[in-house]
């Protein structure tokens, strides 16, 4: 099956700019996430979105990508696509590429190296005052180790690690090839030990001759004040080890923050809606917003404090006061500086009025009108007006 379009994937256009791949991304990967949709193909869709923002959100992968499609996105960073023949020296090296030989009878004698393990990646969500004041998790993984029966040798006894008698040792074999262009020397890893130079008479018991096995390991993260959906702690050496001892590769700890059912969040800005009366709105009043704090103990944050805020006298609907500082603290800042905290009231209609609320509201109305009159406008006419279109 054809891999869709990666912009069509996260559903932006192909100039969306980063805040909207991001907005994008955050949006489906809550949406998709395994831990909260348990329907078939959720976690598919969850793999396909984040391979995509994987791509999308690095600049030079999205420049490959744009100019050669999917193709350009897998041999990015492989000597490959989107840089002509800019990366080889000549011709010579030109034609070693893509025919795998050495021109001239000349060879290089490169010996491959121990091979590095693969990288791993897990997904943790965590709490919204987790990802703003930071904390600690501790994360379950699974990945491959140096055997401790053999010490990665893959061998039974040391003594049955013997020197490949078909390479001798190079890890590598040279043919000899003749083409219309002259003789070509081709050389290859080895096929009887991959590469290695060394071949296992009696395999190891625990690994079967693999020299690493598979072990459920605890690791302690830290995560920083101020990330956000999307971003990626790395811990060296934690992926899988290379066979034959080859170094390990790194894991890969990508988070999901999850939603606050108080306030939004952009970047390091917070926004909060405060519900107020008319009359609050009108003669002025002072009400309490919660504020996001660091708890004293080390715990992960709490909605407890408040703050005040004044509202004027004649405040009009859709008003945004902002609490400086109190937003959102900046990612990997010495000084711990904060975002905003943006605060819109929005003046609440009752859905239902007792008999004496709405005999003081008529009165209101009709001494509020004789005032207005020679404005044209009632004081019903002037909330309806204030609270048109804005829900």
């Amino acid at each position: 099956m054809s891999k869709r379009d990666y912009y069509e994937v996260l559903g932006v256009a192909r100039g969306a700019s980063e805040d909207e791949l991001k907005k994008a991304y955050r949006k489906l990967a809550r949406q998709y996430h395994p831990d909260i949709n348990k329907d078939a193909g959720a976690e598919d869709k969850f793999k396909e979105i984040n391979e995509a923002y994987d791509v999308l959100s690095d600049a030079q992968k999205r420049q490959a990508y744009d100019q050669f499609g999917h193709a350009g996105a897998q041999g990015f960073g492989q000597g490959g696509f989107g840089q002509g023949f800019e990366g080889f020296g000549g011709f010579s090296d030109i034609f070693e590429a893509f025919f795998g030989g050495q021109m001239g009878g000349q060879q290089r004698g490169r010996k491959r190296g121990p091979e590095r393990g693969a990288d791993l990646r897990i997904d943790v969500e965590i709490p919204f005052t987790a990802a703003m004041f930071g904390t600690e998790r501790t994360v379950d993984i699974q990945h491959q180790e140096r055997c401790e029966t053999c010490n990665g040798s893959g061998a039974k006894d040391p003594k049955d690690v013997q020197t490949c008698d078909l390479c001798h040792g190079a890890g590598q074999i040279t043919q000899t090839q003749r083409t219309i262009f002259g003789q070509f020397q081709q050389v290859s890893p080895c096929p009887k030990c991959n590469g290695e130079g060394k071949t296992v008479k009696d395999p190891c018991n625990t690994c079967k001759g693999q020299g690493r096995t598979r072990k459920s390991k605890k690791l302690q993260v830290k995560v920083p004040a101020g990330v956000d959906t999307g971003a990626r702690l790395r811990v060296s050496g934690e992926g899988d080890i290379g066979p034959k001892g080859g170094p390990a590769g790194d894991l890969y700890i990508v988070l999901h923050v999850q939603d606050d059912e108080r306030f939004e969040r952009q970047d390091t800005e917070l926004f909060y809606t405060a519900a107020i009366t008319f009359p609050q709105a009108a003669l002025g009043d002072e009400i309490e917003v919660p504020i996001l704090t660091e708890s004293e103990d080390g715990s992960e944050g709490s909605h407890d404090a408040t703050e005040t805020i004044k509202i004027p006298a004649g405040t009009q609907h859709g008003t945004v006061f902002v609490l400086k500082g109190q937003g959102v603290p900046y990612l990997g800042d010495p000084r711990k500086r904060r975002g905003d905290l943006h605060v819109e009231v929005k003046i609440a209609v009752p859905t239902k009025l007792s008999g004496e609320e709405a005999d003081l509201l008529r009165k209101y109305d009709e001494v509020s009108r004789k005032q207005a009159e020679s404005h044209g406008f009632n004081f019903i006419d002037m909330l309806k007006s204030a609270l048109s279109g804005r829900g």
